[in-house]
């Protein structure tokens, strides 16, 4: 990475990270996570990676074609980024739900996957004595066939986070290496969390140090999975896509949980590390199927006519 990538990484990261923190500040000076501002606080802070992208790409930089180097355009070859769509609604969702059995089996998730007795319990504080005409699992059945749809309804929160860390960022972290590249900016996305985290968000019973560290080690890999969607489709559309649907279906355990039981994060669900085993095991199998290969993701814009080509941040990888 040359000084003024690094600088524009620098002035990027500063943006990013100020922007979070300023909009997170009414939520410190007040009501914490309990503040009627919450959920607007945090669908804009989703933005803020937008925002410093733009504004490194707009007066920082200045490229030629702005759309390409953000990922957002062109959507080509049209059936790539459709595939690659299509999987970033459907694979977060897998790794979302597949995380409460594995974490039944080791024993840190209250599993009821016969009565969903947390569910039924939820529903009978919501309508009293009504009794509910559908059969509780045909109501489990209805929510996770919804679930691709949060895909579309979240796009636009979560386009702000991933126009600044898979549009932006990891395409410009490509010469330090495919998976350092991955590495590094997973690290940064699960530590711009800091504001919220640090308030007890995600990881409501573990001290801050802890839920921190666990955001960073889900990002890092979950991360992993949304980059590999970027980089194969050399669009952030799918990524955008795969982060909406994973935040649609993050609250998916409760549906599974036994009634009366604590869920601990830090430990169950796709936030805590018994979740973040079969993640681990798909981007192994990626790295080794050539996934990551350098030649299949361009990462620049084609040069004009008579004008000799940029080199790829893709082919500047070492190690491939």
């Amino acid at each position: 990475m040359d000084r003024r990538d690094l600088r524009s990484v620098t002035v990027f990261i500063i943006l990013a990270f100020a922007l979070a923190w300023l909009l997170a500040l009414p939520l410190w000076l007040g009501d914490g996570l309990a503040s009627r501002w919450f959920t607007l606080v945090a669908t804009a802070t989703m933005l803020t990676p937008a925002i410093a992208a733009l504004v490194v790409v707009f007066f920082v930089e200045r490229p030629r074609q702005k759309a390409w180097v953000l990922g957002l355009w062109p959507l080509r070859p049209v059936r790539r980024v459709l595939g690659y769509g299509v999987l970033g609604i459907f694979v977060p969702i897998a790794l979302v739900l597949v995380a409460l059995p594995v974490g039944a089996l080791l024993g840190v998730y209250p599993a009821d996957f016969a009565n969903f007795s947390a569910f039924q319990q939820v529903l009978d504080e919501q309508t009293g004595t009504t009794e509910i005409p559908i059969p509780i699992g045909a109501l489990i059945v209805l929510q996770l066939a919804t679930l691709p749809l949060a895909a579309f309804i979240n796009l636009v929160p979560a386009l702000g986070e991933e126009l600044g860390w898979r549009g932006w960022l990891l395409p410009k972290l490509m010469p330090l290496g495919t998976l350092p590249a991955l590495l590094v900016s997973g690290v940064i996305w699960g530590l711009w969390h800091a504001p919220l985290i640090l308030l007890g968000y995600n990881y409501p019973d573990a001290p801050g140090w802890l839920g921190l560290t666990a955001m960073v080690g889900m990002c890092v890999l979950i991360g992993a999975v949304f980059g590999w969607l970027r980089l194969r489709s050399g669009s952030v559309w799918p990524a955008a896509l795969a982060h909406a649907s994973f935040n649609g279906a993050g609250a998916t355990y409760l549906l599974f949980a036994r009634a009366g039981e604590h869920v601990d994060t830090t430990q169950a669900t796709v936030l805590g590390w018994s979740g973040w085993i079969v993640p681990l095991a798909l981007v192994a199998v990626l790295v080794a199927t050539g996934q990551f290969s350098a030649a299949k993701h361009p990462s620049t814009p084609p040069p004009k006519k008579g004008q000799a080509p940029e080199r790829p941040a893709a082919e500047q990888v070492t190690g491939e």
